[in-house]
This record gives structure tokens, C-alpha cells and sequence, in this order.
């Protein structure tokens, strides 16, 4: 009797259903260290602690985001839009390791292990290392990902103002926080996708559809990803780690695992992203974050111990937004007023008591890669120009709000 071959795996996707992952390249990634490690990194960094819910994964996210890559691919071709089968997987690769650079919690601590680097940058160059190890398979990937590749509609699909990304990550957010409006009609949108000019387009009898991806989007970071708690969790958890820095460098002993204490001490940029530096980051996630925070809670150092203690009880430092940069003379009397009371100087309660600002911008109207609406004679024009509301170019327009953040003891 012959032996029946497994052609692919099922992986079961609360937000999609079965998701069919083709065995060979793409379900090596999957099942390599580098890409495993999303499972422990959380999708929205700390916002479970406003939605409790939000505890999903990048590894989620990047599994949704291949299998909407695949669903677009398909409509294309039924368009006939030619693709071949190696701009088929390369596109499936990259879009499913874009976001493999991310560090421990996502944004929210963005730039705080390896300073200045973004995660796009450390993505780009897992890529190089993975495809070293996969003997060149990931170079058209490689390719797409960074938008060298001649096919410039590939790149779109993976990184603009209507790809693959977002799509996901809009309605996964949605569905893991519980947070209606940031469903839209992901079928919809990718059912009117189509190509002109080596261009990703959409036909115009969608263009409704895609106004509600771009309101969608709006409300969802004003509701989910800009929450005033998670702006205050996400600061606190930076000031942690600034200060954790501070004190490494002033030569206190203070507890660092082998990873974590790599980063703080040796000085590391995009420019030396070495083998050593990647496999160390690789080894980092949530969860050395997490341990070396329930370690820093006894530190000798208040700064650091009460607000290691303050993100353990979920006892958050308040946040007011206001219209304007917040009185510089209240800042001040407010650190003063901490200070006195926590007994620490006025520079250590700056930990505790800051002003800064947020910004959201759903579209971005004029850019070099704006929506494009396809019209059946032919026409291609920004979806800013074609709207028949305002709302889209309200939402085009940066809005930037100020906040300050203090302990409720001084409130």
C-alpha cells in the first residue's frame, strides 16, 4: 500500500479558522528557534492590562498575516495577475517574518534593549541569518521585504498603507481585546485588490470598504494601542529599564541574566548586528523581562524597586491628557512634591512624574505610497482625492496629544 505523504500543516487560528502552512521552507521557519520565540512576545506589549483578553502573540499575528498574503495572492491570480510559484513563497516568507525582529513586548519597548534600533532593522537582518542557514532560499524573500524586488506590488502587499500587516492585526487586536470597531471587511478589501502599473490598486467600487479600514484603524489607537493606561504601563516599563541602565552604568550590582546583561553592557547598533548579537537577541522575550522585574522589586535602589512594584500590583502612575504642553511649573512642583514624600531627589522623581506627547495619523495623504483607487476607465488617483466624505482627510491629518503622568499620591 503507498504511502500517503503529508503535503501541509493545519494550524487551527481563532481569528481565521485552519490555516494551511506547505511543508518544506516556510514550515521550517516556522519550527526555528528564531520564529518559535513569538510565542512569547506579546502582540500589544502591555495593553493586557487594560484588556485583560490581550494576550496574543506575535507568532499569531505573523501566522494571520502569511494567510491573508496567501488568500490576496490568490485573488490576484484569478485576475490574472501573473505570479510565479517562487514569487508565490518568497512573498509568503516575507510577510511571514516581518515582524521576527521584534524585541520583548513588542513597541512598547521599542528601542530600549538595543537603543535606536528599530525592529524592522533587526527583522531584515534575521532574515540574512536565517537564510544563511537555509542556503539562500529567503533571497528573493529578502528582496521583497526590503523593495528592491522589480514587482513593486509584492512589497506593497507586505509593507504599506494596505497590506498584509494591518489587515491582521487590526482584527486580530479587535477580536483578543474585545473592542468592535477595529472589525472591518478584510475579505471585502482584498477581493477588490488588484495590479495596474506594477501598482497594488483597489477597483473603486470598494472605496467604502477602505474608509472604514482607515476609521477603523483610528479609533483602534485611540481605544486600544493609546490607552491612557498603556501609555502609562508602557512608560513605566521604559523608565524601568532606564533606569535599571543607569544604574549598571554607574557600576551598581544590580541583577542581569546573561542576555540582558549582554545588551547592557556592550554597545550595539544596526551597523554591528553580528551572529553573536542576533543569536543572544533571539534568546530574549517576555518572560527575562518579566523575571528580571520580580528581581529588581527588592532592589536597594527605589527608583527602580517601587516601580518594578507598581507594574507587578498594576498600580499604574495616572495619566492626563491635555490640549496643550502640560504648565512646566506644575511638572516641576509635582516632582518636588514626590520627591519630599518618597524621600529622593527631584532628578529620580522624574521617573514618576514626566510630560510627553502621543501621536495618530490614519493615513497619510500625499505620500509616496498612498491608497490607490483603480476606475473602470483606467484612472489611478489617491483615495484622498476621490473620497465623496471628509473624513478621510480628517483622518489624514496628524493629531498629537500631550499627557502627564504622576503618581496618584500627588494627585
Amino acid at each position: 500500500m503507498e504511502k500517503r505523504i503529508k503535503r501541509s500543516k493545519i494550524i487551527n487560528d481563532p481569528v481565521h479558522g485552519f490555516i494551511d502552512v506547505p511543508r518544506g521552507v516556510l514550515l521550517n521557519l516556522i519550527d526555528d528557534p528564531a520564529f518559535q520565540r513569538l510565542r512569547r512576545i506579546k502582540q500589544l506589549g502591555l495593553s493586557s492590562m487594560v484588556y485583560p483578553g490581550a494576550v496574543h502573540t506575535r507568532f499569531n499575528h505573523a501566522l494571520g498575516a502569511m494567510h491573508l498574503m496567501r488568500q490576496a495572492l490568490d485573488a490576484l491570480k484569478r485576475k490574472k495577475v501573473k505570479i510565479s510559484k517562487q514569487e508565490y513563497k518568497a512573498a509568503l516568507i516575507a510577510i511571514l517574518l516581518h515582524d521576527i525582529g521584534h524585541g520583548p513586548f513588542s513597541h512598547a519597548l521599542e528601542y530600549a534593549i538595543i537603543p535606536n534600533l528599530h525592529h524592522e532593522d533587526m527583522s531584515l537582518a534575521l532574515m540574512h541569518y536565517l537564510n544563511k542557514k537555509h542556503k539562500g532560499k529567503l533571497d528573493l524573500a529578502i528582496e521583497i521585504f526590503e523593495g528592491n524586488y522589480e514587482r513593486t506590488f509584492l512589497h506593497q502587499l507586505v509593507s504599506s498603507q494596505l497590506d498584509m500587516d494591518r489587515m491582521d492585526y487590526l482584527i486580530r487586536d479587535s477580536f483578543f481585546t474585545g473592542v468592535a470597531e477595529g472589525v472591518v471587511g478584510i475579505d471585502r478589501i482584498i477581493k477588490i485588490l488588484t495590479v495596474a502599473n506594477n501598482q497594488l490598486v483597489c477597483e473603486d467600487k470598494g472605496i467604502y470598504s477602505i474608509e472604514k479600514f482607515i476609521v477603523s484603524r483610528r479609533l483602534m489607537y485611540w481605544q486600544v494601542y493609546l490607552h491612557k493606561a498603556a501609555v502609562a504601563a508602557e512608560n513605566m516599563m521604559l523608565n524601568i529599564l532606564r533606569r535599571a541602565r543607569e544604574l549598571v552604568n554607574q557600576g551598581e550590582n544590580i541583577y542581569l541574566d546573561e542576555n540582558l546583561g549582554y545588551f547592557f553592557h556592550h554597545p550595539v547598533s544596526h551597523e554591528n548586528l553580528s551572529d553573536e548579537v542576533i543569536e543572544r537577541f533571539i534568546r530574549l522575550d517576555d518572560n527575562d523581562i518579566e523575571h528580571a522585574i520580580k528581581k529588581w522589586q527588592y532592589d536597594k535602589d527605589f527608583v527602580l524597586s517601587n516601580l518594578c512594584k507598581r507594574i507587578l500590583s498594576r498600580n499604574l502612575l495616572k495619566v492626563q491628557f491635555v490640549n496643550e504642553t502640560p504648565d512646566s511649573e506644575l511638572v516641576r512642583k509635582k516632582k518636588e512634591a514626590f520627591a519630599k514624600k518618597a524621600g529622593i531627589s527631584v532628578e529620580e522623581a522624574a521617573y514618576f512624574v514626566f510630560s510627553d506627547t502621543v501621536h495618530n495619523q490614519a493615513y497619510l495623504e500625499g505620500s509616496k505610497e498612498p491608497i490607490r483607487i483603480l476606475f473602470r476607465n483606467g484612472d489611478i488617483q489617491d483615495l484622498a482625492t476621490v473620497t465623496d466624505t471628509q473624513s478621510i482627510h480628517a483622518l489624514a491629518q496628524p493629531v498629537v496629544k500631550a499627557f502627564f503622568c504622576f503618581p496618584d499620591e500627588v494627585r
